[in-house]
């Protein structure tokens, strides 16, 4: 199978098993948008062109959020794809404070191509932070969430350093600006 059809049938399978779920920002984007957006990040600015890095971004929040598993990603797009997926997938059997701190201490561990993984995640996790919080999220509780992203990408530096340019810019605007709406 060629690169192409292996990206194609990675946003398939993940749009599919996204397809109910929204994105958790007041304009309930579909989800699916944000596993593109962090592999276009990827290939734009980290200017990755491992299919294999591409594709397990494409499907980083697969086995997080869905019911897809292990198997069925080593099965459908090889055992190195399912590695990084795994790598940035959250133990959903944890508390949320409890998954939070372990990405904060796992960060320093991951492979290099998980940490570029989550960089990408993080941008666009904080852009969505500053620019399309839940409605719920208070500016606090948006500064809250761009710190601790902070601190998960201090672990994750050395990767990639287009990617820690581009993360960097994102975590000093979003500071700029939702401390000026306190």
């Amino acid at each position: 199978m060629n690169d192409v059809n292996r990206i194609l049938r990675a946003a398939d399978f993940a749009a599919k098993k996204h397809k109910i779920q929204k994105r958790k920002g007041a304009n309930a984007e579909p989800y699916i948008n944000h596993p593109l957006e962090v592999a276009r990040i990827l290939a734009e600015t980290g200017e990755i062109e491992d299919i294999d890095i591409l594709v397990a971004a494409i499907l980083h929040d697969t086995i997080e959020d869905t019911d897809a598993t292990p198997t069925e990603l080593t099965t459908l797009f090889g055992e190195r794809v399912c590695n990084f997926v795994l790598e940035v997938s959250d133990d959903k059997s944890l508390s949320k404070e409890q998954r939070k701190e372990m990405q904060v201490k796992h960060a320093p561990h991951l492979s290099t191509g998980a940490k570029q993984i989550k960089l990408a995640d993080k941008i666009s996790n904080i852009r969505d932070a500053l620019i399309n919080p839940p409605a719920d999220w208070s500016i606090e509780r948006r500064i809250q969430y761009v710190e601790w992203g902070e601190r998960v990408g201090e672990g994750l530096r050395g990767a990639n350093e287009r990617l820690e340019k581009l993360f960097d810019e994102e975590i000093e605007k979003a500071k700029i600006h939702l401390n000026r709406k306190l």
